[in-house]
């Protein structure tokens, strides 16, 4: 029996890890994954990070097979990959009438729900029983959905998903004047449930217009019909909002340590390089502690001084908060993936160290990521008077499934079993490099003989549209006119963008 290399072995490990942390808890039917064992909903956002790690375990097995066995493994990680973005798709595509009002009312009550039930994909809470309007969990959705079908997978099978993904499009495009829940789900810091205008949704909006536009969602097999059109104006409009943000979050946000996604991978959104820099310091030097980051500052979520029979706080209530917020590993798995595609050996190996510190062991032996660390009630007063001078306890999702695969994830780039370029087939990372001047050439027609004589006066010689023949020439409205037209094969799933 031919014997496994190191690579191999260390490749099985971490197929364990996945197998036990994420694929065990993979809905057979749906293949959505539950938010924890007691609460059977998917999150979209959470599922599109949890199925990460095992893409990039299906790409490090695909490269380095040894044995049929192997193989084996790459494709049924595959699968299951794409097994849960088209769960996560025919959950969404239920709602196609939500997506329809949506880019008319640009309201709460009409956008995609941001959770569903892991055994149907139906909806598990009404319109107006949660934070739904998401912009960045559609984005990151539509963002892994072009990573991944650029890498080789095939996840939209028919004309008809096509239409739906180019509607989608349409729903995110106006991110940037669209106020929303934000990645954490409650609006403002207060948890009053009111929507802001938010960076990190801005931020992931404009990476998936960027990466969707003119990709063939067939891939080499596809054609004219099944490629996704993006306007160039709203991608420049995101740009232009995100640029004037950062490295503020909202209103009530100064800082929030999900801006790490968007600065950085999955997402690569921001092409100012000291801009990046910039938010990077601030996010390090305000909500770094000693197990990881807290998401933004004042953040009372699963602290001992939450009251957690009541979802939101009154203003004064935030002081409270002040310097005892948890603590979440998973941003340090950011900044490790961070320092790995930036080529920084150091900060790379700063936060592995440092995670190795503060992970768990799991009864099986493995390594895992709590979802937090908070301060214990008889702490409080210690660490009010001397901030991040106490031991903090784990706390919240034990293991936390995103924080899992985005260590897991760091760990195959840190080990080389995986290039950032595979991660990032669409090459988004190059988005702060420098790019050439930008050259517009005009040619100027005279639009009959009459105007071409009289500029001949000028002695500005030129042909009238006539002359170019077969080339067509029209007015800027006509352009307009067809895009108030545009549409697909099924009007019920991409109808008319006016």
């Amino acid at each position: 029996m031919r014997s496994r290399s190191n690579s191999g072995v260390r490749l099985d490990y971490y197929q364990r890890i996945v197998q036990k942390v994420i694929l065990s808890k993979q809905n057979p039917v749906t293949g959505l994954l539950p938010s924890s064992n007691e609460l059977q909903h998917a999150w979209v956002r959470d599922n599109v990070y949890s199925i990460l790690a095992v893409w990039g375990l299906a790409l490090a097995y695909r490269k380095h097979a040894e044995l049929d066995e192997d193989r084996a493994k790459a494709f049924e990680l595959e699968q299951s990959v794409v097994k849960l973005m088209r769960g996560l798709l025919l959950a969404m595509m239920k709602q196609v009438d939500k997506v329809e009002a949506f880019k008319y009312s640009q309201s709460p009550k009409d956008c995609l729900h941001a959770k569903y039930s892991i055994q149907t994909g139906n909806t598990v809470v009404g319109d107006y029983e949660w934070g739904h309007l998401q912009i960045d969990a559609t984005s990151l959705y539509l963002l892994m959905l072009a990573q991944m079908t650029a890498s080789g997978l095939q996840i939209i099978f028919t004309l008809d998903e096509v239409c739906f993904i180019q509607n989608m499009v349409f729903y995110i495009e106006a991110s940037y004047r669209i106020a929303d829940f934000g990645i954490w789900e409650r609006g403002d810091k207060t948890n009053k449930g009111i929507p802001e205008l938010n960076a990190s949704s801005i931020g992931m909006a404009k990476a998936a217009l960027e990466a969707l536009s003119d990709l063939n969602l067939f891939g080499a097999r596809g054609g004219h019909a099944s490629v996704i059109h993006v306007l160039p104006d709203e991608k420049v409009k995101c740009a232009a909002i995100l640029h004037s943000m950062l490295p503020r979050e909202s209103k009530s946000k100064e800082i929030d340590a999900g801006l790490l996604s968007i600065i950085s991978f999955p997402a690569f959104a921001v092409d100012d390089v000291d801009l990046v820099r910039i938010t990077r310091q601030t996010i390090i030097e305000k909500l770094q502690g000693r197990y990881g980051c807290c998401r933004f500052l004042r953040d009372g979520y699963k602290t001992v001084k939450e009251d957690p029979n009541r979802l939101y706080y009154e203003p004064y209530e935030l002081k409270v908060f002040e310097n005892i917020e948890c603590e979440w590993p998973v941003f340090w798995c950011y900044l490790m993936i961070d320092g790995i595609f930036m080529g920084d050996r150091e900060m790379t190996m700063e936060y592995r160290e440092a995670l190795n510190e503060i992970l768990l062991n799991s009864p099986d032996g493995f390594k895992i990521v709590p979802e937090l660390y908070y301060v214990p009630h008889d702490k409080v007063e210690l660490e009010y008077k001397e901030p991040h001078s106490q031991e903090r306890v784990p706390g919240g999702k034990i293991p936390q499934m995103w924080g899992t695969s985005m260590y897991i994830l760091g760990c195959l780039l840190q080990e080389s079993f995986l290039q950032v370029g595979e991660l990032d087939p669409l090459n988004r990372r190059y988005c702060t490099e420098p790019k050439p001047d930008l050259v517009v050439q005009v040619a100027i027609l005279a639009e009959d003989e009459e105007v071409q004589k009289a500029l001949q006066a000028h002695d500005i010689n030129v042909q009238t549209i006539s002359q170019v023949a077969p080339i067509q020439v029209h007015p800027a409205r006509v352009l307009s006119h067809l895009y108030s037209q545009y549409k697909y094969i099924q009007p019920d799933l991409a109808k008319t963008r006016e």
